[in-house]
């Protein structure tokens, strides 16, 4: 798949003390934007220090071409999870039990390319990348 990005950040979600503000401004930004406005939009995690202890990239991007910065995803495995969008913190909650499956070993994540898809009538969707069996 590819995606074009729209901005970048690097964060860590436990030491960067600027990591909460860094990614609900790379949003905002991208819902100023109207030319995405009636597209879905991409949350995708990439260029892992280690695990989702260690620094990662996050990109807002789009499936269509606004930008000429393109990301191609691997065509591996992924695992899906569902947000509850229905509940405030659902993404949040969604990746504490994501990395509450890789913490009992239930999830054996790659660490290549993970994405959240937003859809346009506010479904929210994660993908895991995992390794193949």
């Amino acid at each position: 798949m590819e995606l074009y990005i729209l901005e970048s950040t690097r964060t860590n979600n436990f030491t960067d003390p600027e990591m909460y503000n860094k990614i609900v401004g790379l949003w905002q930004n991208v819902q100023n934007r109207l030319e995405v406005e009636q597209l879905a939009k991409y949350g995708v995690y990439h260029n892992y220090e280690n695990n989702y202890k260690g620094d990662y990239d996050l990109s807002t991007a789009t499936s269509s071409f606004i930008t000429s910065k393109k990301l191609t995803l691997s065509d591996q495995g992924y695992k899906i999870f569902k947000v509850d969008n229905s509940r405030e913190n659902g993404v949040f909650e969604t990746w504490q039990q994501i990395w509450a499956l890789e913490e009992s070993g239930e999830l054996d994540r790659a660490y290549t390319f993970d994405y959240e898809k937003y859809e346009v009538n506010g479904e929210i969707e994660i993908f895991i990348a995992v390794n193949e069996q």
